[in-house]
C-alpha cells in the first residue's frame, strides 16, 4: 500500500487536545515537533509557502547529519516562531494530513509550541499589547486620543521610538483608527420580509470585528448597504468581544476561552433564531467556522455559531443561486486586481468574491498567493523584511494588469500590497465597497 494512503480524501482535522496536561509537555512536543519535522524534510512541498519551512529545511542542511536528529531540540523554536498559522500547509499542500496515517498536523504542532511559551511566561509585552486588539480600539478610538495616535503613526521619529522600545518596524504602514466606531454610528435595517432561500437564511446578524469597529467602519456600513439593498434584515449582534484568533495566534489559549465565553452566548442565540452571522474579516469568520469548534469540539452552542457563520461573498452567491440577489448594477469597476486572503482560502467555500466582482461586470485578476503580513507577524520588526519578501510576487501580480483598484478581502493585506507595490494609480478598496459602488449605492 503507498504512503499516501487516504491521501485523495478531504483533508480533516482532529479536535485540538489543548485541555490535556501532556498538551504543555515540553519534552513531549519535542519528540512530536521531530516527527513532523521529519516528515516534512522528506517531502520539503511547502518550501515556498513561508519563512516556517525554509527555516527548517536550512536548519536540517546545515545539521551535522542533514538529518533532522542534527538539529538542536533548541533551534526547534526558530521554527515555531516564523509559523504564523495560515493554515495552508495543512488545507492546500500537505498528502499527509488526516485520514493519512502520518496524522499530520503542522500548524497544530506549531500552536501547540506557542502556548508552551505562552505558558513558560516567554512571550513579550509586543506581542501581548498587539494581540489586545480589542482593548486597543477601545482606547486608541477616544475622541482627541485618537488623533494623537493616528498623528504618532505617521510621525517618523515616534515609529522610531516604538521600533526601539517595541520592536515594531518603524516603515510597516499601520491602519489608523476611527472614533466614529461602527458599532455605535450603524443602523442595519430590519424592516424588510424575511425571504429564505434554499440555500440561505433569509435574515442576517452582523458581527463588526475589531478591526472593522475600531479601524475601517466604512465597511462595514457598505456592508449594511449591501444587504440593504438586497431587503435582507438585518441586526447587529448584541454585545461582542474579539474572536479570539490574535490570542490564538499567540498561543494564550486560555485568553482564547476567556473571549469565547462573552461572544458565544449572543451568537448562539442568534444561531437558534435562524440568522446567519456574517464577519467582514476572514480570520474572524475563520475563528468561528474552524478553531473554536476545534478547541471545544463537544460544546454545542460553539457547533451551531460554525454552521450559522458566513463569509458575506459566500452568503452574497449562495443568495444569488437562491434568485434573491439583486444585480442591478450601474457603475462599472474597470479592471480589480483582487487578492484572495490565507484565511478566506482555507474555508473551502471556492472564489466567492471574485465571483460577485465578476457579476458586477469587474474584469477581475484574482491572485492566490500570501502576501506576508499575516496579522501581527509583518508588523514586527524581526519579521519586517521577510514578510516584504513573501509578498514580492503578490506584489508584481497584483501591478501587471495596471488595475484601476486593488483589492483583498483582508484589509491589512490589502495594506500591505499596496506597500510592497510602491507608486501605482490604483485606488486600495475592500470588495465589500467595490460592490457597493457597483450598485451606485451611496
Amino acid at each position: 500500500m503507498s504512503t499516501r494512503e487516504g491521501s485523495l480524501e478531504a483533508p480533516t482535522r482532529h479536535p485540538l487536545d489543548w485541555k490535556n496536561p501532556d498538551f504543555y509537555d515540553e519534552e513531549k512536543f519535542l519528540h512530536e515537533a521531530e516527527r513532523v519535522f521529519d516528515i516534512c524534510h522528506g517531502c520539503r512541498r511547502c518550501v515556498s509557502l513561508c519563512t516556517a519551512f525554509p527555516t527548517l529545511f536550512d536548519l536540517v542542511d546545515e545539521s551535522s547529519t542533514m538529518e533532522v536528529d542534527g538539529v538542536a531540540k533548541t533551534d526547534y523554536w526558530k521554527v515555531v516562531d516564523e509559523c504564523y498559522l495560515c493554515d495552508l500547509c495543512y488545507m492546500t499542500k500537505c498528502p499527509y494530513v488526516p485520514p493519512h496515517p502520518w496524522n499530520l498536523d503542522f500548524p497544530h504542532t506549531m500552536l501547540r509550541g506557542k502556548a508552551i511559551k505562552f505558558k513558560k511566561g516567554e512571550t513579550i509585552f509586543r506581542d501581548k499589547l498587539l494581540s489586545s486588539t480589542d482593548a486597543m480600539g477601545k482606547l486608541a478610538s477616544i475622541p482627541v486620543v485618537v488623533q494623537a495616535v493616528n498623528a504618532s503613526l505617521r510621525s517618523r521619529p515616534i515609529r522610531k521610538i516604538m521600533d526601539s522600545v517595541l520592536k515594531i518596524h518603524p516603515d510597516r504602514r499601520l491602519p489608523h483608527y476611527d472614533s466614529a466606531k461602527f458599532r455605535s454610528t450603524a443602523q442595519p435595517r430590519n424592516e424588510f420580509a424575511v425571504r429564505d432561500g434554499a440555500k440561505t437564511p433569509g435574515k442576517v446578524a452582523i458581527y463588526a470585528t475589531c478591526y472593522v469597529n475600531y479601524n475601517e467602519p466604512g465597511i462595514g456600513h457598505d456592508l449594511l448597504k449591501l444587504l440593504a439593498h438586497n431587503e435582507v434584515p438585518t441586526v447587529l449582534v448584541d454585545k461582542e468581544a474579539c474572536c479570539g484568533m490574535p490570542k490564538l495566534e499567540l498561543g494564550d489559549l486560555d485568553a482564547v476561552e476567556k473571549l469565547k465565553q462573552i461572544n458565544v452566548p449572543h451568537l448562539a442565540k442568534l444561531a437558534r433564531e435562524g440568522y446567519a452571522i456574517l464577519t467582514a474579516v476572514p480570520s474572524c469568520t475563520l475563528m468561528y467556522k474552524q478553531e473554536l469548534p476545534l478547541m471545544f469540539p463537544h460544546d454545542a452552542e460553539v457547533q451551531a455559531i460554525k454552521e450559522a457563520m458566513w463569509d458575506p461573498f459566500e452568503y452574497l452567491m449562495a443568495r444569488n443561486a437562491d434568485g434573491l440577489l439583486k444585480t442591478d448594477f450601474t457603475t462599472p469597476l474597470g479592471k480589480v486586481a483582487y487578492h484572495v486572503p490565507c484565511h478566506q482560502r482555507v474555508q473551502n467555500i471556492g472564489n466567492k468574491t471574485r465571483d460577485a466582482l465578476q457579476l458586477a461586470g469587474a474584469e477581475v485578476n484574482m491572485v492566490e498567493r500570501c502576501s506576508g503580513h499575516d496579522g501581527t507577524w509583518g508588523v514586527k520588526t524581526e519579521f519586517f523584511d521577510k514578510s516584504m519578501k513573501i509578498g514580492k510576487p503578490v506584489f508584481r501580480q497584483m501591478s501587471e494588469p495596471a488595475p484601476d483598484y486593488v483589492s483583498s478581502d483582508c484589509a491589512i493585506a490589502a495594506r500591505q500590497i499596496m506597500q510592497g507595490m510602491g507608486e501605482t494609480a490604483a485606488q486600495k478598496e475592500h470588495p465589500i465597497t467595490l460592490l457597493r459602488m457597483a450598485y451606485g449605492l451611496e
